[in-house]
């Protein structure tokens, strides 16, 4: 037990001697509470303990034990690691108190935890489906919830493996669709009266003054707007004024998480890259992190300089990719689009290079890297980080920073303030562009992050402008890390052990979390010691921080809406998962 552990365990027990435990279990760390006294224990941790910073929920059903356990990762904003904390249920009834009233921030991910596992949260504020439909059968992470054309609970299947007939469990189906209904449900007959609820649950203003004008809720979407991806907005206007808004997603769904536990630890790998499908390093970074814990794996010295090169060439074309699109919102279609577009293409043509793909990168490897950097190509990204990159950056400021129609459009508009983005769990540009200095990469230093010189840019107004500022000053951040891995990458080996198609990770629990480009990205990963993952949790940050959009909407004009969410930056294949 390290040191920083020992005064959580010292602390937590001299505050709640009865009520508060170690988790004493084989591989697994924490603290263990009862449900009816976790408010409590949650409260201390933040009002006392300082651990102002819910970051991840996560459900796991243990179904050899006929248990539901929540997972709580609390962290300080000040820095430092994770405070873990656990609350078990029986499976049969799991019932849970809701930490929302404490940390707003935990909203989407108990509503998840409610859909995906059927986990019910006591004193939620709205605890609907999230990422499903109102129609869906069942809560499918559970570990005996089975496809309508189910098959073996672990890849591969014997209907696609080649030996003696082959056939598609798809035409086995006895709904032909793909479609089981709830019991007692009949499609034909269905309305959507949760959309009724939905409608109920927003918020009216009452108004004193003698000009009235009637509220309208208003659908925006479901559509392509900003979102690399189909979102909904519900809005509640009173004229052209937000009073209420919801954000509505699942239409890009595919229940990544529960074939993340039918896949293999290897196998998921490049599954990880079709989350944020513009990030695909960063989120083989954060899963290659979370299984080499589990493994006790330490990659090697080149492995983690060129780690760290891909995953600061992910954080720039990520950068420069969204603030292309902020123009596209603000009217400006297309051509500054364009150029933001070429400086990506010429990052995708280094993936490329060393992974064999642009954008489904699958690079990463656990205790490394698939393959090491030809010389050639790191002429190229010598060139693009010393000589191209910084000048198209400092072109771009040139053009957009002053521009009075970005600056009318953008100051003021959409304010998150510091303390509302912690209590929301907001984070990365959207965390920092309202004054909070957290980033993980100094807040808790992974990989070799704590050997480079680098700022955590601020900005302090938590608007649309200050979120694009401050994309430009992490990107020259993100150059300045670059050169200096330039400098000093070793010679080497870039895998620790020989290649593997299959890995032995041994029975227990982790989390690995990077700084990705739009915020904390995390995995929970829990292993049983078998080839699957018992537990494949992935904590999105863009699906976390459109918890604040609806704050940032309200009272702004609906001509703005579109732009407020284009500058949190979201991508559905994340957000939906």
């Amino acid at each position: 037990m390290n040191e920083q552990i020992e005064l959580q365990a010292s602390s937590l027990t001299d505050k709640f001697p009865e009520i508060v435990s170690l988790d004493t279990r084989t591989g697994y760390t924490g603290f263990l509470v009862m449900p009816e006294n976790l408010i409590t224990v949650a409260q201390t941790l933040r009002d006392e303990f300082g651990y102002d910073y819910l970051s991840s929920v996560t459900g796991v059903d243990y179904l050899p034990e006929n248990k539901m356990e929540v997972v709580y990762h609390f962290y300080r904003t000040t820095g430092g690691g994770a405070l873990v904390l656990k609350t078990q249920v029986d499976r049969e009834n799991p019932v849970v108190p809701s930490l929302t009233p404490l940390y707003p921030g935990a909203e989407f991910q108990e509503r998840e935890a409610w859909d995906l596992l059927g986990i019910r949260f006591v004193n939620h504020p709205d605890l609907r489906r999230i990422l499903t439909w109102e129609g869906f059968y069942g809560h499918p992470l559970r570990k005996d919830w089975k496809e309508p054309f189910f098959e073996e609970e672990t890849k591969p299947f014997k209907s696609r493996w080649p030996e003696g007939h082959v056939y598609r469990a798809e035409d086995k189906n006895p709904f032909h669709d793909n479609v089981q209904y709830p019991p007692g449900f009949d499609p034909e007959q269905w309305s959507p009266e949760t959309d009724e609820l939905l409608y109920a649950g927003l918020r009216r203003v009452d108004k004193s003054d003698d000009f009235l004008t009637e509220q309208v809720v208003v659908n925006l979407g479901p559509q392509h707007p900003s979102t690399h991806g189909v979102f909904r907005m519900v809005v509640v206007l009173d004229g052209e004024t937000v009073v209420d808004l919801k954000p509505i997603m699942g239409y890009l769904h595919r229940n990544h998480e529960k074939i993340g536990e039918r896949n293999t630890f290897l196998q998921n790998m490049p599954f990880t890259d079709r989350l944020d499908y513009v990030c695909s390093m960063s989120n083989n970074f954060g899963y290659a992190l979370a299984v080499e814990k589990l493994m006790g794996i330490q990659p090697p010295e080149r492995a983690e300089y060129i780690r760290v090169m891909m995953a600061e060439l992910t954080r720039f074309l990520n950068h420069i990719f969204s603030i292309g699109f902020l123009l596209n919102d603000l009217g400006a279609f297309f051509t500054p689009m364009l150029y933001a577009l070429e400086e990506r293409e010429l990052i995708l043509d280094v993936f490329e290079a060393v992974s064999g793909s642009r954008m489904m990168c699958n690079y990463f490897r656990f205790g490394g890297v698939a393959r090491d950097i030809p010389d050639e190509v790191m002429e190229k990204i010598r060139k693009l980080v010393l000589e191209r990159l910084p000048r198209k950056l400092d072109e771009m400021d040139y053009f957009i920073t002053n521009n009075e129609i970005v600056r009318g459009r953008c100051e003021g508009v959409g304010v998150l303030t510091a303390e509302r983005a912690i209590a929301l769990s907001a984070s990365g540009p959207v965390l920092r562009a309202s004054g909070v200095a957290y980033d993980v990469r100094r807040a808790d230093p992974y990989s070799i992050f704590d050997r480079f010189e680098f700022d955590i840019p601020v900005r302090y107004n938590g608007d649309i402008y200050d979120r694009y500022l401050l994309r430009l000053d992490e990107m020259r951040q993100s150059l300045r890390i670059l050169q200096q891995v330039l400098r000093d990458i070793p010679e080497g080996p870039i895998m620790s052990g020989k290649p593997q198609y299959q890995v032995r990770v041994p029975a227990g629990e982790s989390y690995g979390r990077v700084e990705g480009p739009k915020g904390e990205l995390g995995f929970y990963v829990v292993s049983n010691g078998k080839p699957n993952p018992w537990r494949y949790h992935v904590r999105a940050p863009t699906f976390i921080n459109l918890t604040s959009l609806a704050e940032m909407c309200r009272g702004q004009k609906i001509a703005d809406v579109v732009t407020i969410l284009g500058s949190i930056d979201i991508v559905l294949g994340e957000v939906d998962r």
